[in-house]
């Protein structure tokens, strides 16, 4: 059978990829990885970057070829052959992957070429390859006994099993639940939320209009809905998904699994000698050890919680004087937050959404990257898509592409929620030829309605740019070794500043004169509406610092405590770290820990403290843009060349101090964000 995933294709054949293809193709190219490194360490001229090094990351970018379409349409246009066909290789990768990780002999042979004097000749990104995988196979088991090692292999595929699984029952949960209502329980609700809420209805077959357990559906009726009863329903659905707990109570029940995936990384962690698992993690990231974690996130809380306070208190009156409402609970914090908001600087973000058409946002976002780093933006207007949302642009510089990147912007069923960015090509040399990288950025916006164009609240433009500042990190690299080539190799609490960073242009008048245009008259947005918007921008800023910081610590005490001095329930633990940091009473029957995918299923176990860590460092670099000017082309020079070019090949810190010409200092997310510690 012809297998497309078997291929040598510029981009993914998406058309063409059927879940009969997955498994065998994925098992082909595993089997080409080992024999590969078979022969490489064989080789008879002894070892040598170019005999080892050099092909073993060819073989493995062609199955990275393979898998990342695979895994993007998981996400994306999820269903029951593809889900089955991708766990079905989860253990075949990790197996590999461990085996890899673990070989004496590969470990042996990154020794030998480190130690040569000619690897003194290698590039600055060669030799951070082979320091940062001499550390890596350390980190995988590769000195422990036999029998320890086989564990250690054990443990890995388990956690690759249990995360995924993690993940699609939250999926499942999200699908799970909707309703259908009448117009008359929505009062209140903006007209873009009761049209999508109408279209909802219209392609279920039902009269009225449907709510679901998209973000587009819960936000709008939790932040503008009259009936109370229903923001307590549709929170309620929403924040049990995958519980005990709520509608659905015991389907998809995540309690086990956090548990299971506990215990497991525990174990993993005190294989390697590390007495918890957030040791563990830290070994590849910027910070010294987990006390420095936990005093910069607990000073955080202590400049912060005082003000939050102040505003959770404001908040209280306001419904009180407004409503006689004497008991806040969760589900009234956004409708409350957002009519005092409405009162105090008389905005909505309704009213802002006109003015930001999807299409001119992105022609914006665009001019603002080109004024930055000259670079310009194209549309591909024919190419291989697996759904009619995607779009596909060229990234250009001096009339050539550089990079590529796909766009999927709104929710749908069988999508993951959230938003990110990921690789699917990684720029390096494929012989003597550059493969250059392609990215894909994915939202889950509103979409559109009818003839009316997807509007974009403030928060989804932040979301939108967030994103693309960590394509420009994956798209702008100057590396081509794949294991430090865009963010590869970045330690994983610096990853999040390039991101954060391109943020700060959304807040900032003459970017939004380049980003905003009426979606009927393209009149920019008009300067009494940009002055309250500007004003309204730390509005309740330290309740959301205390929020974050409640997640933060959350997972950063869970991962450091789990099985020590007795802490082996979750939920005690969570509720231990709100009554220290939160500032908005959670139900007894919250479940914010089974729907926790970025810590349950992704990348930020012991790791979640990195959105503030990279906050300090991002917030402090717009201060040297502050200082010099927004659209300063020296100044976004010296970025692109410290810290987008240089992908992993260098010490983050190292990156950060020769933009900044200093450590960073915590003061200007402080001041940033209007804590007035």
């Amino acid at each position: 059978m012809d297998n497309p995933l078997l291929e040598n294709h510029a981009l993914p054949p998406f058309s063409a990829i059927d879940a009969t293809h997955v498994v065998p193709a994925i098992r082909a190219l595993i089997d080409d990885c080992r024999a590969t490194i078979d022969r490489a360490l064989s080789a008879e001229q002894g070892f040598l970057w170019d005999s080892v090094l050099a092909p073993i990351e060819a073989a493995e970018d062609r199955l990275a070829r393979a898998w990342s379409p695979v895994s993007h349409l998981n996400s994306v246009m999820n269903n029951p052959s593809l889900r089955e066909a991708y766990n079905a290789c989860l253990p075949m990768l990790t197996e590999y992957h461990t085996w890899r990780d673990q070989h004496d002999g590969l470990r042996g042979a990154y020794q030998a070429i480190a130690e040569d004097p000619e690897s003194k000749k290698l590039g600055a990104a060669q030799r951070k390859t082979l320091e940062n995988g001499l550390r890596d196979f350390h980190l995988s088991g590769v000195a422990l006994p036999a029998a320890h090692k086989e564990r250690y292999r054990e443990l890995r595929k388990s956690l690759s099993e249990l995360t995924s699984k993690f993940s699609e029952n939250v999926l499942d949960a999200t699908n799970a639940w909707s309703k259908g209502v009448p117009g008359d329980d929505l009062a209140g609700l903006p007209d873009t939320a009761m049209a999508s809420a109408r279209q909802a209805a219209e392609r279920a077959g039902i009269e009225g209009y449907l709510l679901n357990l998209e973000l587009p559906s819960v936000m709008p009726v939790l932040t503008y809905c009259e009936n109370r009863t229903l923001r307590e329903e549709i929170y309620t659905a929403n924040v049990t998904r995958a519980s005990e707990c709520g509608p659905h109570a015991g389907q998809w029940d995540n309690t086990a699994l956090i548990e299971k995936i506990m215990d497991l990384r525990t174990e993993q962690a005190k294989l390697l000698g590390f007495g918890s698992y957030a040791e563990f993690s830290l070994a590849t990231k910027m910070a010294d050890g987990t006390a420095q974690v936990l005093e910069f996130l607990q000073s955080l809380a202590r400049k912060s919680l005082a003000q939050a306070r102040r505003e959770w208190q404001e908040l209280q009156a306001f419904a009180r004087r407004e409503d006689g409402l004497e008991d806040l609970k969760a589900w009234d914090v956004n409708y409350y937050s957002e009519r005092l908001r409405q009162e105090r600087y008389q905005l909505s973000q309704e009213e802002i959404r006109p003015f930001l058409p999807v299409d001119r946002v992105l022609q914006g976002l665009f001019d603002v990257v080109q004024r930055l780093y000259d670079v310009n933006v194209a549309e591909v207007n024919d190419f291989d898509t697996y759904h009619d949302d995607v779009k596909l642009f060229n990234l250009q510089q001096g009339g050539r592409t550089i990079a590529r990147f796909y766009l999927d912007l709104y929710a749908r069923a069988n999508k993951r929620g959230g938003a990110w960015m990921d690789d699917c090509r990684i720029r390096r040399y494929n012989g003597d030829k550059l493969q250059l990288p392609v990215a894909y950025m994915v939202c889950n916006f509103t979409p559109p309605v009818g003839d009316t164009p997807a509007l974009l609240t403030h928060v989804d433009l932040t979301t939108l740019f967030h994103e693309f500042g960590h394509g420009l990190h994956h798209m702008l690299t100057q590396q081509s070794v794949a294991a430090v080539s865009g963010i590869n190799g970045v330690a994983w609490d610096a990853v999040e500043l390039p991101s954060q960073l391109l943020e700060n242009w959304c807040w900032e008048a003459p970017a939004l004169a380049l980003i905003t245009g009426h979606h009927k008259t393209g009149e920019p947005l008009p300067k009494s509406l940009l002055d309250r918007l500007l004003a309204s921008r730390n509005f309740q800023s330290a309740m959301a610092m205390v929020r974050q910081l409640e997640f933060a610590l959350f997972d950063f005490r869970l991962h450091s405590e789990w099985q020590l001095a007795g802490v082996t329930d979750v939920q005690m633990l969570l509720n231990e770290v709100r009554s220290q940091v939160a500032v908005i009473p959670a139900p007894d029957w919250n479940r914010f820990q089974h729907g926790f995918t970025h810590v349950f299923s992704g990348g930020y176990a012991a790791g979640y403290y990195s959105y503030k860590w990279a906050e300090v460092l991002s917030a402090d670099a717009f201060s040297k843009f502050e200082e010099d000017g927004i659209f300063n082309s020296d100044t976004a020079a010296s970025f692109r060349t410290s810290v987008l070019e240089s992908g992993g090949a260098r010490e983050a810190m190292d990156c950060f101090v020769e933009f900044r010409g200093r450590k960073p200092s915590v003061e200007p997310l402080l001041r940033h964000s209007g804590i007035l510690a």
